[in-house]
C-alpha cells in the first residue's frame, strides 16, 4: 500500500471555470436572440441581375437557365467549375432539409459597390461570391453577362 493521500480539486477554481462557461453560453445565446454584435454588410442598390435555375444533366454536366423563358446561360461540363457545383449543392441541400423543392430560383446580382451576391429566393439565404476570389466569381459573371452556351 502506498503511503500517498489523494487530495481533492480545489472547488474555487471548479465553481470559477463553471460560472464562466455558464457566463459565455448565457452571453451566446442573448447575443443570437437579439441580434447584439452582428456585423452585416449595408444594403446596395443593385445595378443588374438575372433569376436563374440549376439542373444536372444526365451527363453529369450543369445548365444553367433564365428563370424568366427558359433559355441556356451557360452549361458547366463534367468534372468542371466545382465552385459553382459546391455553391449550388450547399444551396441545394439547405432547400431540401426545408421542404423545398427545386421550383424558386436563384437571383445572381451585381451591386454598385461592385459586390457580386446569389440569393435563393426560397430560404432568403445570400452568398457574398467576391469572398470567394476573382477566378471563382468569374464562373458566376459569366452567368451575370449571358455567355454563349460552352459546350
Amino acid at each position: 500500500m502506498h503511503g500517498h493521500a489523494i487530495e481533492p480539486f480545489p472547488r474555487g477554481p471548479l465553481l470559477a471555470a463553471g460560472v464562466l462557461i455558464a457566463a459565455t453560453i448565457a452571453v451566446a445565446a442573448w447575443s443570437r436572440h437579439t441580434g447584439d454584435g452582428r456585423v452585416a454588410l449595408p444594403p446596395v442598390e443593385t445595378i443588374a441581375s438575372i433569376d436563374v435555375a440549376f439542373a444536372d444533366r444526365a451527363d453529369g454536366g450543369v445548365e444553367v437557365t433564365a428563370a424568366a423563358d427558359g433559355r441556356v446561360l451557360h452549361v458547366y461540363e463534367p468534372g468542371t467549375n466545382g465552385f459553382v457545383r459546391g455553391v449550388m449543392r450547399g444551396l441545394a441541400r439547405e432547400r431540401r432539409l426545408a421542404g423545398i423543392g427545386a421550383g424558386p430560383p436563384f437571383r445572381l446580382a451585381l451591386g454598385a459597390d461592385g459586390r457580386l451576391t446569389l440569393s435563393d429566393t426560397a430560404t432568403g439565404r445570400v452568398i457574398s461570391l467576391e469572398a470567394f476570389g476573382p477566378d471563382n466569381v468569374g464562373a458566376f459573371v459569366e452567368i451575370l453577362n449571358h455567355r454563349e452556351v460552352r459546350q
